[in-house]
């Protein structure tokens, strides 16, 4: 017998529809959208980590200043600069306030702010995107010439600037990010509008009548929420990032108010003796910014998984 000749038995093969039948379709069942996206965020690690530490840190903010017995603003100078222990968990400053307090309230104000700014970003970003986008020609040349120009002046220019004349406060921060947080939103908005506004399902509402309104913000608005909502977490560590740097250089809020910033530049000035003051507020603000990157990145992946492969 030839080496590559095979002999088949009588049993070697055998009909699919014997064991399979194969008259009736298997279909897969279906998913709604939202499963589909929390079955894909659970599987990256790296994010749900990151949403784990940025709850654990609201609750903290939340809770601990009030739970505490001492105030974020109470001055102890018999408990000045006393060195992390079973009293003090994050020590105390020079005037001897408690850090653990400090610490906590002012992850709760930068909080607040970055939130803020993310509803700025929605609010004006997405409104002006939309609306340049849909109705496009000289509508849309003047919105994005006027987008430009804010653009081109750098961001911490323009908080700089307002800071040194307005009186710093938490008000004045929220007011200062007004004026450039909303322009990356804006730009996604309107690059998503252009490229869906004329599908058939945007020419069958507005044959079915639908006005202008319900055509840019409710049609427009339903197909672009994914990539609204990615922006909008990536838009937080940047506003953490940047009052605390107003407030580090002195141009955000002021002593005995209590930010991430403020500690950083309050615990900088004791470095070299009490390196504690600095460095706590300093790995709280780093670790915020890592989650809600990590957590943004994966909400971008499970959102739309096709970006993973680019």
């Amino acid at each position: 017998m030839n080496k590559y000749e095979y002999q088949f038995a009588p049993d070697s093969f055998e009909l699919v529809g014997d064991k399979v039948d194969i008259s009736k379709d298997v279909v897969a069942p279906v998913v709604p959208f939202w499963l589909d996206v929390w079955r894909r965020f659970r599987k990256n690690k790296g994010a749900v980590i990151g949403i784990t530490v940025i709850v654990l840190i609201i609750l903290m903010s939340i809770f601990m200043p009030i739970l505490s017995s001492y105030k974020f603003d109470a001055i102890d100078s018999a408990s000045a600069n006393i060195k992390p222990n079973a009293q003090h968990w994050f020590g105390t400053d020079n005037f001897g306030r408690d850090l653990w307090v400090r610490t906590w309230t002012g992850t709760r104000v930068s909080l607040i702010v970055s939130f803020a700014a993310v509803v700025i970003d929605i609010v004006v970003g997405m409104t002006y995107g939309m609306i340049s986008g849909y109705f496009g020609g000289m509508v849309d040349t003047i919105m994005q010439r006027i987008q430009e120009i804010l653009n081109s002046i750098p961001t911490l220019v323009i908080l700089t600037l307002l800071m040194t004349v307005l009186e710093p406060s938490l008000f004045t921060i929220i007011f200062a990010l007004m004026f450039t947080e909303w322009i990356g939103m804006s730009r996604i908005t309107r690059a998503q509008v252009l490229k869906i506004k004329e599908d058939e399902f945007v020419l069958a509402s507005r044959t079915a009548g639908a006005s202008e309104v319900f055509y840019i913000f409710k049609e427009l608005r339903t197909n672009i929420y994914s990539q609204l909502i990615v922006m909008a977490m990536m838009t937080i560590p940047n506003a953490i990032f940047y009052e605390a740097y107003l407030s580090f250089v002195g141009l955000g809020l002021t002593v005995p108010n209590a930010s991430l910033g403020v500690l950083i530049n309050d615990g900088f000035n004791y470095f070299l003796s009490y390196p504690y003051m600095v460095a706590i507020p300093v790995v709280v603000l780093a670790l915020l910014m890592l989650s809600f990157n990590l957590f943004g990145d994966g909400l971008r992946d499970a959102l739309d998984p096709t970006m993973k492969e680019m």
